[in-house]
């Protein structure tokens, strides 16, 4: 009976701590580093997730942030579409979201090239900054993937004397609350996958 009592509060003592902590695991990375304007936006490919990021980055549009926005090709493909007989490339979801909700379509550009992650993103715009003059970059992102975003951009993009800041879209269902992420599949794809993904990026780059 001692047994049982204490093997019930144990578990209740870890129930209440798992309560209390998993918010707090899931607020750490998210992270906000505004721009009152910015010389361009890129938009962090994010399959599902385009839709969230596109209206966040198109908001910043309307409100003058900054009048240019980079998207990136992850390759990815939509379910199928009835209307267009195929599997749409999220890339050009993208950009259709972005115009639906006011952006100009010659403001918006694909970086070139086929991305494979946010390294490669940094890398892509990189290449960019080289090009023509961008003094300042804002990411916009999910809410959880921004730390690990804007560290990598932080160390890939370093010596090339840019200002970088980032935003992230609201949590919808896509990218579960804080307080609740534990409680979905989706918010342990979320949040725990991101902190694998963080501990390789840290290792290796």
């Amino acid at each position: 009976m001692k047994r049982r009592l204490k093997l019930f509060v144990a578990l209740v003592v870890l129930s209440i701590g798992w309560i209390i902590a998993a918010p707090i695991l899931a607020r750490h990375l998210i992270v906000e580093k505004p721009l009152a304007s910015a010389d361009t936006i890129i938009v962090l490919s994010g399959s599902s997730a385009y839709k969230e990021r596109t209206l966040k980055a198109a908001e910043l549009y309307k409100q003058g942030v900054s009048y240019r926005i980079f998207i990136t090709n992850d390759g990815g493909r939509s379910g199928w579409s009835r209307a267009e007989k195929t599997n749409p490339p999220f890339v050009e979801l993208e950009q259709r979201e972005l115009i639906a909700n006011g952006v100009l379509p010659d403001a918006i550009s694909v970086l070139p090239g086929e991305v494979s992650g946010t390294d490669s993103e940094a890398t892509a715009i990189a290449a960019e900054i080289d090009a023509r003059p961008i003094k300042s970059l804002l990411i916009v992102t999910s809410a959880y993937h921004t730390r690990r975003a804007l560290w990598t951009f932080e160390k890939i993009l370093a010596g090339k004397n840019i200002v970088i800041g980032i935003e992230y879209a609201v949590p919808d269902e896509l990218s579960p609350k804080p307080e609740t992420w534990w409680l979905s599949v989706r918010g342990w794809q979320n949040v725990g996958g991101e902190y694998v993904k963080s501990s390789v990026y840290w290792a290796f780059y």
